[in-house]
């Protein structure tokens, strides 16, 4: 994460403050910093906080992460657009997908490189089942909940299908949840079958799609 200014677009022209926003998303612990909406709430503040600025320019380099963080710095970034009136423009690096396309769908304007990563438009829980493992070492799993539900989808146990149900469920209302942010911020998009599949495409594709705009970058 960083903080800038430079002219855009011409010399002599107006100054235009820059927030970098880089890596991956949400709060856990992990070896490099990841970007939270109290991670980056002071940058966008300082940025959004230039008056004589008629824009702000957000570069956005990120695989995505936690939804609800995804979603908070996108909201945050459309508050203070509004409550300032300030163009935003977004300029996507090596990747914006996941809860990073999340952040660029904030933009006004959606700038990619050519061989940008781009959408992924989709929600995933991934994880791992040991249950065979602690059987073959001689491990016996204790658990003792005051409530049916406190285990769900514990590792060590083996998989059940009410459970996967419950959590297909959920993912369904995050998903339900992204698709309708990106209708709303992206007006011409195209229609694609593949589009809300959490499929993903390269730059030059995602123009085509009207996930972005045009092919350009901050000069």
């Amino acid at each position: 994460m960083a903080f800038s200014v430079k002219g855009l677009f011409s010399r002599g022209g107006p100054v235009i403050p820059v927030v970098r926003l880089s890596g991956s998303i949400g709060t856990g612990p992990g070896l490099r910093p990841s970007l939270s909406l109290a991670s980056v709430e002071p940058l966008l503040a300082r940025a959004f906080g230039f008056k004589a600025a008629p824009a702000v320019a957000i570069v956005v380099n990120s695989p995505g992460g936690a939804a609800v963080q995804s979603h908070l710095i996108h909201k945050r970034i459309r508050q203070l657009a509004e409550e300032k009136d300030k163009h935003v423009i977004v300029a996507v690096e090596d990747v914006a997908a996941s809860g990073g396309y999340m952040i660029a769908a904030a933009g006004d304007e959606i700038l990619v490189d050519a061989s940008s990563i781009v959408g992924s438009i989709g929600v995933i829980y991934a994880g791992f089942g040991f249950e065979k493992l602690i059987d073959k070492i001689g491990v016996e799993r204790r658990i003792h909940t005051a409530g049916s539900n406190k285990a769900v989808l514990d590792p060590f146990s083996p998989e059940k299908a009410d459970d996967v149900d419950r959590l297909k469920a959920m993912q369904q209302d995050v998903h339900a949840a992204f698709i309708e942010l990106v209708r709303d911020r992206r007006k011409r998009l195209a229609d694609d079958p593949d589009l809300f599949t959490g499929a993903f495409w390269s730059g030059g594709r995602a123009v085509d799609l009207g996930l972005a705009d045009r092919i350009a970058d901050l000069p």
